[in-house]
Parts: C-alpha cells; sequence; structure tokens
C-alpha cells in the first residue's frame, strides 16, 4: 500500500469529525444577521439591517499566547476560548466599537476532535458573553518531530461603531476622571513570565498551592479565564462618554494608558485605591522581581480603564457596576506631556 497523508501524521477522518462536534456549538452564537452556516469558504454577515449613518468597522486580531501551554499542560481545554474573545473584542471596545462576529484559528500538533470541540465551547462561550457570531474559522495539524499535546489559538474580530461616536483619546483633558474595571488574575499577559517563576524557580507543580494558604491551585489560577468587559462597557457609552479606554493587556497599565493620550496630559493612576489579587504579590515574591517590571509586565488587577469627564465619573461606575463589574475611581488626567505615573502602595485583596 502506497503513501497516504495519514501516514505523513495528518488525519483527515479526525478533522472531519471535529468539524462535526463543533457545528452546534457554533450555530448557537449565530445574530440575526450570520447567514449560511459553518463548512463553506468564507464566513456571512449581512450588515443592512445595522441602522448606523456613517459606519466605521473596526478590527483585531490577537492570540492567548503561552498561557495555551498551562492548558495543554493540564489537558483542561474548555475555558481558555474565552479569554481569546476578550482579547479581542475588549479590543475592539476601546473605540466604542459593538462586537459583530469573529473567526478562530487552531493549530495543533496532532488532531483530537474532543480537544478541538473544548476549545471550540470556550470560543462559543465568550462570544456569547459578547454578544458577537462566530462564523468561521480553520483548524490546521501540524505534525512535529515529536508530537505533543501543544496548539495554537488565534482569533479574528469585526465590530462597528458610528464615525461620530469613535473614541480616540484625542478628547482627553486635564481634570477627567480614571475609572478601573478588576482583574482577577492574569488574564492572558505575563505568562512566560508567570511560568518560569512558579516552575522553574519555586520549582512548582500545577496542583500545589497557588500561595500559601490558598484554597486553589496554581493550575487553577493560571487558567482563570479572562474577563469580558466589552457588554458593560458598550452599555455605559450609550449613557455615558468616554474620553478614552485602555485594555490593559502586554505593557501593562501604564503602557497600554500611553497609547489612548495625547501628548498634553498625564494619566496618574493611585495603586491603593483597588485590591491587587495576591497572583501578583506572590510572583514578586517568588522571583524579587522589581516594581517597575512588574508593572510593565501584568496587569496588576485592573483589566481596563475608562477616561471620563469628571462630572460623569459616578454615572458611568454604577453603570459599570449594573453590568457585573466592581469598579471605582483610580486616577485622574493633569496637563503634562503624555506619560503615565503609578503613584500609592498596592493594597492587597482583602486590604
Amino acid at each position: 500500500m502506497g503513501e497516504t497523508y495519514s501516514s505523513s501524521g495528518v488525519d483527515i477522518a479526525a478533522g472531519e469529525e471535529a468539524v462535526r462536534r463543533i457545528k452546534e456549538h457554533v450555530r448557537s452564537t449565530f445574530r440575526p444577521e450570520a447567514i449560511g452556516d459553518i463548512g463553506g469558504y468564507g464566513g456571512l454577515f449581512d450588515f443592512s439591517r445595522h441602522g448606523y449613518q456613517k459606519p466605521v468597522l473596526v478590527s483585531t486580531t490577537d492570540g492567548v499566547g503561552t498561557k495555551a501551554y498551562v492548558a495543554s499542560s493540564t489537558g483542561r481545554y474548555n475555558t481558555i476560548g474565552i479569554d481569546l474573545v476578550a482579547m479581542c473584542v475588549d479590543d475592539l471596545v476601546c473605540q466604542g466599537a459593538e462586537s459583530l462576529f469573529m473567526l478562530d484559528y487552531i493549530s495543533v500538533q496532532e488532531l483530537d476532535p474532543e480537544h478541538i470541540e473544548q476549545l471550540v465551547v470556550g470560543v462559543v462561550e465568550g462570544c456569547r458573553q459578547a454578544g458577537c457570531a462566530l462564523i468561521g474559522g480553520e483548524m490546521a495539524e501540524h505534525p512535529a518531530e515529536e508530537p505533543g499535546d501543544e496548539f495554537e489559538l488565534v482569533g479574528f474580530a469585526v465590530g462597528v461603531v458610528e464615525r461620530s461616536r469613535l473614541i480616540t483619546g484625542a478628547d482627553v483633558r486635564p481634570g477627567d476622571t480614571l475609572i478601573g474595571l478588576p482583574s482577577p488574575g492574569l488574564r492572558c499577559n505575563g505568562y512566560s513570565l508567570a511560568r518560569r517563576l512558579y516552575f522553574e524557580v519555586a520549582e512548582r507543580s500545577l496542583d500545589d498551592p497557588a500561595w500559601e494558604g490558598s484554597t486553589h491551585s496554581v493550575a487553577d489560577e493560571l487558567l482563570l479565564p479572562s474577563v469580558i468587559y466589552a457588554p458593560a462597557v458598550r452599555d455605559m457609552l450609550a449613557k455615558v462618554e468616554a474620553r478614552a479606554i485602555a485594555h490593559v493587556t502586554g505593557g501593562g497599565i501604564a503602557g497600554n494608558l500611553a497609547r489612548v493620550l495625547p501628548d498634553k496630559v498625564d494619566a496618574v493612576v493611585d495603586r491603593s485605591t483597588w485590591e491587587q489579587p495576591p497572583v501578583f504579590a506572590e510572583l514578586q515574591r517568588i522571583g524579587d522581581v522589581a516594581e517597575e517590571e512588574m508593572a510593565r509586565v501584568f496587569n496588576l488587577g485592573l483589566g481596563m480603564i475608562v477616561a471620563v469627564r469628571d462630572r460623569d465619573a459616578t454615572k458611568a461606575i454604577d453603570l459599570l457596576r449594573i453590568g457585573g463589574h466592581r469598579a471605582t475611581v483610580v486616577g485622574e488626567i493633569e496637563k503634562g506631556d503624555g506619560q503615565v505615573r503609578l503613584v500609592g502602595e498596592p493594597q492587597p485583596a482583602g486590604g
């Protein structure tokens, strides 16, 4: 018998079984604008029913980084898709956009239909939370010399905003208030350092307590799904104007706030105004990591920051809390030259 694709490490039948497993999950995310079905050459979305006068499409792409290694090491694949959606839709809302649809890309060394289904279940749950449709995607099997459970998960999202409501940060003014939305964990950023600290420096296992006295494991902590902020922020934007919105990802609070500031103002963020989850203190302790490095790598307990006029701050906080987030004032805007300053001492959880 001659050589086959299967003998090279690619299992077409497994791919077909994976598609069969995920179809109903994917269909459950369809909005009325989603037409057609999965399996075509492109995802279809009917935009004609939207009432935008001058719509601007906003697009973004992202992945889950080395958080994927933690998922593959534990065999827990069903939540990391939520992280993928969060990374994409929470970027879109920073410019005021409503998330419309997503596509995903899954690359594996060896295709296991059950693992693919679990990954997609997470993406589907994220899309449900975000209110966007998963209208297409791709899965690829890339055999390696030494097969393993490693995978790569990447997403692409599209949203829309009325041009007059586009948020650019250009209107940020001295006296504006900064509102923070808490993140209970690392989201998807800093995992290369976090993994090194836990597994190489501290020599912990995935099943060890995340810190002394913790009731959950290192694996539980590192796989904590990212909060999806976009729906609550969009609801707030319907009633309160935001001057700027920063999604706190790689680069930390300072790096991401600086992206949305005009060059004639500074942002002052007071670290004593929110509780810092214990994982950050534990990582810093393990590696004797400098404060500056911690702030540059990790979100330190804030996943998103919204700048509003001071007179709108109370209303904005109320609306965000109605949306399920313990929003609080974390700083203010001053005259300056586009810098971000972190002041004050971190408030530990329960402090």
